[in-house]
């Protein structure tokens, strides 16, 4: 829960970080964070979490951000969103991913156009790749935006866990407003697409990843077609590593994406087969489609924002179950927004009938909500 004091939001303890400073940000609120891991041997905020204030600070102007002595108390006092051409160098503790969602949330709201520069882990196992980003949030985006000129993701280098040295561009164009959004019928797959990658190790160890994939995908669906991208030299990073990442896109625009990045080196798990992680990718993509939903677990933080701050008009998407993430993030747009979603949980008979309906995967939530009207005051009235 939050304590409010003289327009301040009050917030304890590290969890849901990004959301509170993000929210802060499009919603003008100051916000404290306090008790940040107090209680343990090291206390304070962490480097990557230091890294990702400084990258807001880059993309506004005039705020305030203070930190205590220790590090367990950060007081932030939001700026205008200024946007431009930003380089950051990302700390190696968190994926690209970590701080490419936060500027997802915050581009489309800038003064001027974003063009970001990141450098850092382009993939690990534990945030979104940045490959998985581009197929399955972007296209998310660019239902509110309205269109994709401008948008996109460009991969420059690649770097994996643990040393990174990948480097990516992103690009977004800017909005007064944001479209409000139905979007409930999600529509049967019609084909998959996916990148499986290597830096620092044999091209061979690609195609045997892209082999044990189709092994299992290829039962279901005839149209599969996965890429290998291997870099060499200075594009391929300080560590050896390799991955993929597997698209399932249906006949109405949804993407649902899942991915499997092999153990670090170094790893206390031991190298990873290349055959298990195409199996075990293969796997979770299956898992994603029977969730199902009109947008996959990983963009449905994004979906929910973007629909908060739509157009003072109904908006409304098909989720699979909601992550915690997106738990917490509708507790925080009531804080932040004062925006209520009315969610609907369809059984999994509902949506098709009997037999038929429970092939098309779990329980699905509907969520409802009348947009803030959100304005980016930067931008002419078009």
């Amino acid at each position: 829960m939050a304590a409010t004091m003289k327009n301040v939001l009050i917030y304890e303890g590290c969890n849901f970080f990004r959301q509170r400073l993000i929210l802060a940000t499009l919603s003008g609120k100051s916000v404290k964070i306090k008790k940040i891991r107090d209680k343990e041997d090291d206390p304070g905020i962490k480097d990557f979490e230091a890294s990702f204030i400084r990258l807001i600070d880059k993309i506004t102007n005039g705020s305030t951000i203070e930190v205590n002595e220790t590090g367990t108390a950060v007081y932030y006092q939001p700026g205008m969103l200024t946007g431009g051409s930003i380089q950051h160098d990302c700390n190696i503790q968190r994926a690209i991913g970590y701080y490419l969602e936060a500027l997802l949330c915050l581009a489309a709201f800038t003064k001027k156009p974003i063009s970001a520069t990141l450098r850092g882990i382009t993939s690990d196992q534990l945030d979104p790749s940045v490959d998985l980003i581009k197929f399955t949030t972007l296209p998310v985006l660019k239902r509110f935006l309205g269109t994709d000129e401008g948008l996109q993701i460009k991969v420059l280098k690649r770097g994996a866990a643990p040393d990174g040295g990948g480097e990516i561009l992103f690009t977004c164009p800017c909005r007064q407003k944001l479209r409000p959004v139905q979007f409930t019928d999600p529509g049967k797959i019609k084909r998959i697409r996916g990148v499986a990658w290597a830096v620092r190790v044999s091209p061979a160890v690609c195609n045997r990843v892209v082999e044990s994939a189709r092994s299992i995908l290829n039962k279901f669906l005839p149209d599969i077609y996965i890429y290998t991208d291997h870099h060499k030299g200075s594009q391929s990073g300080r560590s050896p590593g390799f991955g993929l990442v597997l698209v399932a896109e249906t006949i109405n625009g949804t993407f649902l994406g899942a991915e499997v990045a092999a153990n670090p080196r170094g790893s206390k798990n031991g190298p990873t087969v290349p055959e298990d992680l195409g199996i075990q990718a293969a796997n979770v993509l299956m898992e994603e489609v029977y969730r199902g939903g009109s947008v996959d677990s990983s963009s449905q933080g994004l979906a929910v924002l973007l629909m908060a701050l739509g157009d003072k008009d109904v908006s409304k998407i098909r989720t699979g179950p909601l992550s915690p993430y997106t738990v917490q993030f509708l507790r925080h747009l009531r804080d932040f927004l004062q925006v209520m979603f009315k969610l609907d949980v369809l059984q999994a008979t509902e949506e098709g009938g009997g037999e038929e309906g429970s092939r098309l995967g779990g329980d699905k939530v509907e969520l409802t909500c009348v947009g803030a009207g959100f304005r980016n005051l930067s931008k002419p009235i078009l």
